[in-house]
Formats: C-alpha cells, sequence, structure tokens
C-alpha cells in the first residue's frame, strides 16, 4: 500500500510540475507572438567540428547586431528549411537572445511536447490507483 501511495504522488508531482512546464513554454509562445518583434533570418550551416544535425539561422536584432539562434533539438524535431533559406525570427524586443523561429511549429512544439509528457505521468498515476 505504501509503495502505491509514493508512486502515486511521484507521478502526481510529475505530472503537475510538467504541465506548469507547458502553460509556462505557451505562455512564452503567447508573448513572442503579442510583442515580439520579426525579423528574417538566413540558415547557415554548423561549423564541421559540430557533431549535431541541423543548421543555424543568422539574425539581426533590432540594435543592428549579428546574432546567431540554434534551434536545437527543436530544429531536428519540426524541421529546418535548407542552408540558405530565408526565415522568420522572432524576439522580445529586452531578449534578442532568446528568440525563436516565427513558425507555428516552433513555438507550440515544446508545450505540446511538456503536454504529452504530463498526460503520460498522470496516466501512470490513474493506473497506479485502479485495482
Amino acid at each position: 500500500m505504501e509503495t502505491e501511495l509514493v508512486l502515486l504522488a511521484l507521478c502526481t508531482g510529475a505530472g503537475s510540475g510538467l504541465l506548469l512546464l507547458a502553460g509556462r513554454a505557451l505562455l512564452t509562445a503567447v508573448r513572442l507572438w503579442a510583442r515580439g518583434l520579426c525579423v528574417t533570418g538566413v540558415v547557415t550551416a554548423r561549423a564541421p567540428a559540430d557533431r549535431r544535425r541541423g543548421g543555424l539561422v543568422a539574425y539581426s536584432d533590432h540594435l543592428g547586431r549579428a546574432r546567431l539562434l540554434d534551434p536545437g533539438a527543436y530544429g531536428a524535431l519540426c524541421g529546418l528549411p535548407p542552408v540558405g533559406t530565408a526565415v522568420p525570427v522572432v524576439f522580445v524586443r529586452s531578449r534578442p537572445a532568446a528568440a525563436r523561429l516565427w513558425t507555428l511549429r516552433h513555438l507550440l512544439a515544446p508545450s505540446f511536447g511538456w503536454f504529452v509528457s504530463s498526460t503520460v505521468a498522470f496516466g501512470t498515476a490513474v493506473v497506479v490507483v485502479s485495482p
């Protein structure tokens, strides 16, 4: 009985935490949509020594400084156009280093992933409780 209760508490806590992360990612996307500046960036190749897949996005912020955006894991999962392609980039004026690609996939992929993970955690809790 104690094991089931501990597992239920862990699954519920993990599900709640993951659901909060999903809400935070969605709030970030809404903030970028409402107050973000949209500029055009260009997909560039990574350095030959870098073993990660996908490219980088070079763009300039509102002050004209050159910036480099690494889409990271979301670039490989959500797709990134080929090298040399122009892509829209959005950022909040006060934080140009925290930019994202201005596509529906790249803005909502983090919140969707966290939501699916929280659903799995809550589902595990339900399976533990049911006889």
